[in-house]
Formats: C-alpha cells, sequence, structure tokens
C-alpha cells in the first residue's frame, strides 16, 4: 500500500481518533497512550507533535490517501545518550500485516539519520508484540537484548525488547 509520512494538521484530529481509539493498539504502547483516545487526546498529541522543539523530535502521521492511520517518530535523547533517538509508532489495526509499518520505519530511521546527528536509534517493543518485533527486524533493526519485568501495563508486569539500528 502506498502512504505518505508528513506533519500532523489540527483537522487530523477525527482520524486520529478512529485509529487510535482501539485497545488492541493502546495494550502495547505506553500507559501516556490514552485508552479510551478521545477527541481532546487527540488534539493535545496533535497541538504537541506542531510545537515541540524540531530539533529534538520528529513526529510524522502515517497517511493513506489523506487520511491518517498511524504515527511514526523520532524522540533525540540527551546527556550522554545524545547521538542516539528513541523510535517510537503505532498504526490502525486495518492496516496490520501490509508491510507499511516496516516501510514507515525506513523512511523514519533513513530521514532521522540524515537530519540529526545521531548515530543509533532503538525500539522497545514489548516480548508480546510479535508483529512490532517483525516490523523493526525487517527494518534492519537488531535485537541487542530482553529486558526482564520492565514493563508494567494493564496491571501485568512483563519483559521488552530492546532493538537498535546502528548508522
Amino acid at each position: 500500500m502506498k502512504f505518505e509520512l508528513r506533519d500532523w494538521k489540527l483537522d487530523d484530529a477525527e482520524n486520529l481518533v478512529r485509529y487510535a481509539n482501539n485497545p488492541k493498539v493502546a495494550c502495547f504502547l505506553r500507559n501516556s497512550f490514552p485508552s479510551p483516545y478521545t477527541l481532546d487526546d487527540a488534539h493535545m498529541f496533535i497541538d504537541q507533535c506542531m510545537h515541540r522543539d524540531q530539533t529534538k523530535q520528529s513526529i510524522k502521521a502515517i497517511v493513506i490517501d489523506n487520511e491518517p492511520i498511524g504515527s511514526v517518530g523520532l524522540l533525540i535523547q540527551d546527556d550522554v545518550s545524545c547521538k542516539t533517538a528513541e523510535l517510537g509508532y503505532w498504526l490502525g489495526e486495518p492496516f496490520w500485516g501490509k508491510g507499511i509499518m516496516t516501510k514507515a520505519i525506513i523512511q523514519t530511521c533513513e530521514n532521522g539519520f540524515a537530519n540529526f546527528d545521531i548515530f543509533r536509534i532503538y525500539g522497545r517493543p514489548f516480548v508480546d508484540n510479535v508483529g512490532s518485533r517483525k516490523a523493526l527486524e525487517k527494518a534492519g533493526f537488531q535485537l541487542e537484548g530482553v529486558c526482564k519485568k520492565a514493563i508494567f501495563k494493564n496491571g501485568k508486569i512483563t519483559d521488552y525488547c530492546m532493538y537498535a539500528l546502528i548508522k
């Protein structure tokens, strides 16, 4: 499927809610990702994307036919990790398994290495998030290890995997 990565716009809010308001999406994301996901949450997220320091982040909408269906972004770390970025992403459930996220990750990482002074990009999918792990692996990320009992989500303790892509 053809898609584009572009900046978030205020009028994306309703489509953002359409795909983000899904427990199957939220269950593998940080607790800061609201569930249920409301129109107010969408407005706040888009506003934050539009007004954050662009030298420290790049968060894009994944768009098909002018409709946002997910998000992908890099957050530049600080202090001794200032040459590293964290990759974060999610995709609306109807678009899972179509190769979209792998391509979005590749494009995001290429842009990140070209536009930021970084040498490493990492992702931390939950150990049970097989689709996310496969997307990272297909995008060239290497599994560096499994962090045991490092996640507390929905009343359960679980592990996450540390994947990285090195420039």
